[in-house]
């Protein structure tokens, strides 16, 4: 269950098989001929996926999961959250005028943020006044992170020691702009903090989760 999650990881694990889904509209359904007009319809199946060697395909429409009817997206998403990672999952999938039942073996997709900071260059990609070790968010990345507002942004990847002043960034973080201005590379926001003189005032927005926060701290110069 979800908290036995948080109690054991510090964080939910996202149980998947490796589909996306959507909700059938009757639009959709008369488009692509499919065998009701409603519920959810299997959009993706990912590549080297469990659901993807059990034979599920794109454009089934799920049509129950263990045993009960699924109507909606918001059901499945919950469901999942119940799964722990090598449980088995029972689909009813209709196809055409056939309908097939599969078990499909519970994955766990690798951390987003985990991908993400495994780049970064613990000397290179340090900036030594923050307390952190940052990766610069490009096209690439930001593929790797859906849930960024914006493609650009300084990822703290991990924080390290020797910083003159205690900043309350964490790992996940994203650092968007420092005093109002947008900082898109390493270097930018080494040469901001450079020229800051001592007793500074400092303001990062960030991106935390989902949500845009600001912090605010006085920067000590050594």
């Amino acid at each position: 269950m979800a908290f036995q999650q948080l109690r054991k990881y510090g964080h939910l694990h996202r149980a998947e098989i490796g589909i996306g889904i959507q909700t059938i509209t009757p639009t959709m359904a008369a488009a692509l001929n499919l065998p009701r007009k409603y519920g959810v319809v299997i959009s993706d199946v990912k590549p080297d996926s469990t659901a993807e060697a059990a034979g599920v395909q794109i454009g089934d429409v799920l049509a129950g999961i263990d045993g009960r009817p699924v109507d909606n997206l918001p059901y499945v998403a919950f469901h999942f959250l119940s799964m722990e990672t090598g449980d088995k999952v029972h689909l009813d999938l209709l196809r055409g005028k056939e309908r097939f039942a599969m078990d499909v073996k519970v994955m766990e997709p690798p951390h987003d943020m985990d991908q993400i900071a495994a780049l970064a260059d613990p000397e290179k990609n340090l900036v030594p006044a923050l307390g952190i070790v940052g990766v610069e968010i490009d096209k690439k990345i930001a593929a790797l992170a859906p849930d960024l507002r914006d493609p650009f942004g300084i990822l703290v990847a991990a924080r390290a020691a020797g910083a003159s002043v205690e900043v309350p960034l964490t790992a996940g973080d994203v650092i968007r702009t420092l005093n109002g201005q947008p900082m898109t590379t390493l270097d930018r926001l080494r040469s901001a903090l450079k020229v800051l003189p001592a007793g500074a005032p400092v303001a990062l927005q960030i991106q935390r989760d989902q949500k845009l926060l600001f912090l605010a701290f006085t920067l000590d110069q050594p």
